[in-house]
């Protein structure tokens, strides 16, 4: 055997839709780093820092489900371009940009200033983020072929929430060292790096094909969705669980930081413990989808969600560390599996023409539910300063997490309603 015309042949090119995974798999590399590094505890730790009351953080965290009205107007306009990879790059990029941003707030404003001026900056990145997460998701349902989705989407959010542990531990580190506007400073630096290689790589994005709506006008374009009973069923039932979950969830960390008086560094193990866990169950959950309908498995992620809720009364009989490391994995494994389920759901279960509005209509209403959520739920908490303590540390996520149980029994009936619309993938 001729070893050298072996070793002399030319490598085979990648074809283009497996650069365009690449692509997709490397970009979600600094974005993870940004989201973890800005997100999560530290944005809550960020705004305590900054002076914010419970009502105004319940109202940051609300920001980014209520902007998703905005998707509506961009499911529509996108009908008329002809490059969704700039126009990603575009309105991603200026969210990148202005939420890394935020950090040069203490340098440049009034004390008295610095809540509403982050509350505008904030508002503004996630207006652009909503925008640019219809292209991206019409963007990669086309770049990514049909049966593999499940693994794919799987295989990829674990790779990225592997970092983002790895930026989260990182991140505790650095603030537990440095007190004060000194870490965060730390902290803005990196990610404003980050935000500079996310726009970046977004260039590198393929721009397949765009199959348009058949509808020319808003009215009968933004129609459709709700034409459709499995759709329509499906997005009144997610929503009613995302208002209910977001009077809880979204102050976990609120409840740790300012309530409990743990360190940032605790904080952040727990924060960690479930981003590993949502690291392992993206891949699980992929796989499975791989066998099982999104349908079929964003149902089994229901219950999980509402026993993470319900594991707070734990503190009433049981270790803190013990009790809160059992919520942040029963966390990890609901929330990563509806994360991923839900965006399959969309863009597999919807008409590939359509699926913009599909998926902007979904958006919409999902995210009105779950921007009263964290508003009722900063409004309680604030009101229940006056109550025993054990009411926030864990009477709050209790009553939730029961009626979530008792909610997530109707999803079967829910989402057996069909679809009348024919699903062209």
């Amino acid at each position: 055997m001729d070893l050298s015309n072996l070793i002399n042949r030319p490598r085979r090119k990648p074809s283009a839709y497996r650069r365009g995974l690449w692509v997709a798999t490397l970009e979600g590399f600094p974005a993870i780093v940004l989201l973890q590094m800005l997100g999560g505890p530290f944005l809550t730790g960020y705004l305590l820092f900054l002076g914010a009351t419970s009502e105004e953080i319940g109202l940051v965290l609300a920001v980014t489900t209520l902007v998703n009205v905005a998707q509506i107007m961009m499911a529509f306009w996108m009908q008329k371009i002809t490059n969704r990879k700039w126009t990603l790059l575009i309105f991603g990029g200026l969210h990148r940009v202005l939420w890394a941003a935020t950090g040069i707030i203490p340098y440049v404003f009034a004390k008295e200033w610095w809540v509403p001026v982050f509350i505008v900056m904030y508002f503004t990145a996630f207006l652009s983020n909503a925008a640019g997460s219809v292209v991206w998701s019409s963007l990669v349902s086309d770049m990514v072929p049909v049966p593999i989705r499940g693994k794919y989407f799987g295989l990829r959010n674990t790779i990225l929430w592997a970092i983002g542990a790895v930026a989260i531990y990182a991140g505790g580190q650095i603030l537990e060292a440095y007190t004060g506007g000194e870490g965060f400073r730390y902290l803005f630096v990196i990610c404003a790096v980050c935000a500079v290689l996310n726009i970046v790589a977004y260039a590198f994005y393929p721009s397949p094909p765009f199959e348009k709506s058949t509808e020319s006008q808003l009215g009968p374009m933004l129609l459709k969705p709700y034409r459709d009973r499995g759709f329509r069923a499906a997005i009144l039932f997610l929503s009613l669980f995302l208002f209910l979950q977001g009077v809880a969830v979204p102050f976990f960390n609120y409840v740790m930081l300012d309530v409990m008086k743990l360190s940032y560094e605790s904080v952040s193990f727990y924060t960690i413990v479930m981003t590993l866990v949502m690291m392992a169950s993206y891949y699980i959950w992929g796989l499975l989808n791989s066998r099982f309908s999104a349908k079929t498995l964003l149902l089994w992620t229901l219950p999980i969600i509402a026993a993470s809720c319900l594991a707070w009364g734990g503190l009433a009989l049981m270790p803190a560390v013990f009790v809160l490391t059992l919520v942040h994995v029963l966390l990890g494994i609901g929330t990563g599996g509806f994360n991923l389920l839900v965006f399959n759901y969309i863009i597999g279960e919807t008409p590939k023409s359509e699926r913009p509005m599909f998926f902007a209509v979904y958006s919409t209403i999902t995210g009105i539910a779950g921007f009263l959520g964290p508003m009722l739920g900063g409004f309680m908490y604030k009101q229940l300063a006056l109550f025993p303590l054990w009411v926030q540390q864990y009477g709050v996520s209790c009553a939730v997490g029961l009626l979530l149980a008792l909610i997530g029994m109707a999803g079967k009936y829910v989402f057996s309603i069909q679809s009348k619309e024919v699903i062209k993938q």
